[in-house]
């Protein structure tokens, strides 16, 4: 090989080197590009979610609305055979939400804070005995669940609070000895301490 022919060659290989680095740094770039973007985005979607997840609640006094339901181990509870204790009604979307049956077993921990306080705490569901009896038994949650046709979520103001339209969302009502509602909480992340709800049961029933 000539040494004009050995030049081109070396030439040619120098060339696309070159153009191998920028191609690699070209991709390297985009992958950064792409990375930060699904960084923001992440970043984006859990701001919303922390924002739409924020707890609410109301200390307005009203005459709690009068029901009739059914539990899981077939026996009746209307709110005026409650009248002079404390009622505490827990709304929630129940079968298929683990986090709603654990809320559940937590509270039945701490049965004997409730009884200190007075307090019957009343779970309320939209489902069949079928559905919910099934998580209760996998979870070893003992409390009969109300079944709701959606008359009494919606009386309450809970209906479309979580992640379904259709469904309460994971919400407590605090009614007196009297048949007053005193407290609403609202907890969209599906969760709220069980000595966290007591202070707030105890503040409320207090004020």
């Amino acid at each position: 090989m000539s040494h004009k022919a050995a030049e081109q060659s070396r030439h040619q290989r120098r060339q696309r080197a070159e153009q191998a680095a920028r191609a690699s740094g070209r991709r390297r770039r985009l992958r950064i590009m792409i990375g930060t973007a699904s960084a923001l985005a992440l970043v984006a979607a859990v701001t919303a979610m922390m924002l739409t997840s924020r707890p609410e609640s109301s200390d307005a006094i009203r005459t709690a609305p009068e029901f009739t339901l059914t539990d899981t181990g077939g026996s009746k509870h209307t709110l005026a055979q409650h009248r002079g204790e404390n009622v505490l009604l827990y709304f929630s979307e129940g079968a298929g939400c683990q986090s709603c049956i654990v809320q559940m077993g937590e509270i039945e921990k701490q049965a004997a804070a409730f009884e200190k306080i007075d307090v019957t705490v009343l779970p309320i569901v939209m489902n069949t005995r079928e559905q919910i009896t099934a998580d209760m038994t996998a979870n070893g949650v003992t409390t009969p669940f109300l079944l709701d046709d959606g008359t009494v979520s919606e009386a309450y103001g809970t209906l479309g609070k979580g992640m379904h339209a259709g469904l309460p969302g994971h919400s407590f009502v605090l009614i007196d000895r009297q048949g007053r509602q005193r407290w609403y909480g609202e907890y969209p992340s599906m969760w709220l301490a069980p000595q966290d709800l007591l202070d707030e049961i105890r503040s409320n029933l207090s004020a």
